[in-house]
């Protein structure tokens, strides 16, 4: 027997289907339902707009109790044309509604009346009459699944035209109603494309809360290259059973949408400064090949990759990162960034005045980084990390050193030196203690209490055994010279 499938379901509904249409055909005469809808699509030409909307409804009416879908799907679009080439734009919208309504109703007709009105909004004669016909169409698809599609794209279009009106706040609200990870027949590439623009619109509000959940949404994995695999392209049948539609016209390519995505999170990063999170999303565009294959693209790419990977505060993936990106062969043809890197490799000090001097030119060419409102805080950041990596290049060297003299390694007076090295010990990026009165400061690792009490222990070891040799010479030479310890 048969496994009782999603697919199995939608297989035998379409077999069903085509059992009907057989069964419609040999009781309805299609030829002379043609030349019946022609006739009428006349008189409505010449002028008896009326007469001819009463016969095509009682047409629509007779086939669509006969349950023929073809010869109903056949006057429901007659009905809508008539209308359209007389340019009764509310008339058209009340039809619509009227026959989304009638009873019985078939769920093929809808759709297809549907993707026909769609066609007519790019042709309406303004926007009041452009928002109303969508806006009557949202209405017919409303809670209807077979056309939730159809419903998505309507919404996406509406909140277009808030936008075009400066109503981002509204048009983010408005394309916020529509969930369309849970759509399966949608192409993969128009699903994502309307969660970058969901994205994009709450990023333009400044709302960054929700921004990050729906970014979320979209997996890196999903711009893949997946054309070989079932359930990828139009036609296909997905995982719940349901046949894959053709992307929007308009939908931007998968390589496309990866740079738009990583462009998102770019902002949405920037926002928190999150400067180590900024520099894995250009290293995923650098790696798109559209763009590693032409100089002139990855070339500021990789400047900035550089810039972010040295701005990010010290931690285990920054280390990597910044290993990774300077092993890169292309840092050969940038010299002045290759030399970039290997400062905060190399454990060498360098002096904030020497650095700024000589890494001027490149910090006022990058606008994107160093200029704007965030601009003077980078800059500032630019020169902690400066700073944190000479405390650390000191760390390594010295295990005790004086406050004045780590001051005058830094360039620093020696508040700020001291300000410089809490905060380095508060953020947990180096253990050290600082001795005031002393005006000394000693470098060790902290040590946990466990390993505190195994060494005590080692060490308490080792003086036993001492002890107890000492004891054993002891006794030995007093068995030599036959003196009984302890005599005067």
């Amino acid at each position: 027997m048969e496994d009782f499938t999603a697919a199995n379901i939608a297989v035998s509904d379409e077999k069903r289907e085509e059992e009907l249409e057989k069964t419609k055909k040999g009781t309805v005469d299609h030829s002379q339902l043609e030349e019946e809808v022609a006739a009428a699509k006349k008189h409505a030409k010449e002028g008896d707009l009326t007469a001819a909307l009463e016969c095509l409804l009682s047409l629509e009416k007779q086939h669509r109790l006969g349950e023929d879908i073809t010869a109903t799907k056949l006057c429901c679009t007659a009905i809508l044309d008539a209308l359209f080439e007389a340019k009764e734009w509310k008339l058209l919208n009340e039809h619509i509604l009227l026959l989304a309504k009638r009873r019985s109703q078939l769920k093929q007709a809808v759709q297809s009346f549907v993707r026909q009105a769609m066609g007519y909004i790019n042709q309406t004669p303004d926007k009041e009459t452009k928002v109303e016909l969508i806006k009557t169409l949202q209405t017919v698809t409303e809670g209807k699944i077979f056309v939730e599609i159809e419903r998505a794209r309507l919404t996406r279009q509406l909140a277009k035209l808030k936008e075009e009106e400066g109503k981002i706040d509204e048009a983010a609200e408005i394309l916020q109603e529509v969930a369309v990870e849970t759509f399966g027949a949608m192409a993969k590439t128009e699903k994502v494309f309307y969660i970058l623009e969901q994205v994009r619109l709450c990023l333009d509000r400044k709302d960054y809360i929700r921004a990050q959940i729906l970014a979320k949404k979209v997996s890196p994995r999903a711009f893949l290259d997946q054309s070989g695999k079932k359930g990828q392209n139009a036609g296909e049948v997905g995982i719940e059973g349901t046949t894959i539609q053709a992307a929007d016209a308009g939908t931007p390519s998968l390589r496309e949408l990866k740079l738009m995505y990583y462009q998102l999170l770019i902002r949405y990063h920037e926002h928190n400064n999150s400067y180590i999170d900024i520099c894995r999303s250009y290293r995923s565009i650098y790696e798109v090949p559209s763009i590693a294959e032409d100089p002139a693209k990855w070339g500021p790419v990789l400047k900035r990759i550089c810039w972010y990977v040295v701005l990010a505060p010290a931690s285990s993936d920054q280390v990597t990162l910044l290993a990774t990106t300077a092993a890169d062969k292309k840092l050969l043809e940038l010299p002045a960034y290759k030399e970039l890197l290997q400062t905060f490799i190399t454990k060498e000090v360098r002096w904030w005045s020497a650095f700024e001097k000589e890494y001027a030119g490149e910090v006022e060419a990058e606008d994107t980084i160093f200029g704007g409102e965030a601009g003077a805080k980078r800059r500032a950041d630019l020169r902690l990390r400066v700073i944190e990596h000479n405390v650390l290049v000191i760390a390594k060297y010295y295990s005790r050193i004086t406050l004045a003299r780590l001051a005058q390694l830094l360039d620093l007076s020696p508040a700020d030196t001291e300000k410089h090295l809490s905060d380095m010990v508060v953020a947990g990026a180096l253990t050290a203690r600082i001795d005031r009165p002393a005006g000394h400061v000693r470098f060790a690792p902290r040590r946990e209490p466990a390993a505190l009490l195994n060494s005590w222990a080692r060490n308490i070891g080792r003086l036993l055994d001492v002890v107890e040799n000492a004891t054993q010479n002891i006794q030995k030479e007093s068995m030599v010279h036959k003196v009984a310890i302890g005599a005067a």
